[in-house]
């Protein structure tokens, strides 16, 4: 597919100010699409527009994706700017995934995991669809290999993120033939050097993180970006309902308290 196959279409992905979607709208761009980086941090949403401004057009907008006022406004402006969505990209979340011990957690704060990690995927999604349906569009979800395994203490961002498997599958079946949805889960993913300006940090591994993952190194944003651009693109046009996991074969590997 040439770079201008793409170029009427638009691409909308929330958390794109930084790591993961800071990538993603890098590599939607160098397809021809029209990106909207949309985040509720605007500070990393203006600094992403205007570091890739020069491959082509994108847009910084405030969204805050566990709000559905901001959700329906947000996608409101879009359609009234653009005319049309083909593509979503639910990336926005709590990175995060530990917390305290499951008898400490508060319901609060395991209801914010919900309300961003889930929730925003619920409503990004329902108030995308309308639109998404008439250009043959597709939802992509970024989940996370802890859908799948855990470690100690992060019962509230296991839950999420396997809620969001689930929707895949569930939205996929529901919204077929029009619109396709498809889910990534990220491993170990190295984001410091994708964040904003001032929270930018050099990302430093030792040996034996390295050795964890069979390909030799640690995960880079731009590995979920390339995955997702393969998604969006009507090459993916018989995937839809899957679950793609991007982590190095770390997941595949048997643990025995070592690294070799």
């Amino acid at each position: 597919m040439s770079h201008n196959s793409y170029s009427q279409k638009v691409a909308l992905i929330t958390g794109g100010g930084q790591g993961i979607g800071r990538a993603i709208c890098h590599g939607l761009l160098n397809q021809g699409m029209t990106v909207i980086c949309a985040d509720i941090d605007m500070e990393a949403a203006d600094e992403t527009a205007a570091l890739y401004s020069d491959i082509g057009t994108i847009h910084a907008l405030s969204f805050d994706v566990s709000d559905e006022s901001s959700v329906q406004e947000g996608l409101q402006n879009i359609i009234d700017e653009f005319g049309r969505l083909d593509v979503l990209v639910n990336n926005a979340g709590i990175s995060t995934p530990f917390t305290d011990p499951i008898e400490d957690l508060s319901l609060d704060e395991w209801q914010r995991y919900l309300d961003v990690n889930l929730t925003g995927v619920f409503l990004s999604s329902k108030y995308s669809l309308p639109y998404l349906r008439e250009q043959k569009g597709c939802i992509i979800n970024i989940a996370s290999t802890r859908a799948l395994q855990s470690e100690r203490d992060t019962e509230a961002y296991a839950a999420s993120k396997g809620g969001v498997l689930a929707l895949t599958h569930a939205m996929a079946i529901s919204q077929a033939p029009d619109v396709r949805v498809n889910c990534i889960s990220p491993g170990w993913i190295e984001v410091g050097d994708w964040q904003k300006s001032r929270s930018s940090i050099e990302p430093m591994h030792s040996p034996a993180d390295l050795a964890q993952h069979p390909v030799g190194r640690i995960g880079q944003p731009h590995d979920v970006a390339y995955m997702v651009c393969y998604l969006a693109t009507d090459v993916a046009s018989f995937i839809t309902g899957q679950n793609f996991v991007i982590d190095g074969g770390m997941a595949v590997k048997m643990q025995y308290g070592d690294t070799q």
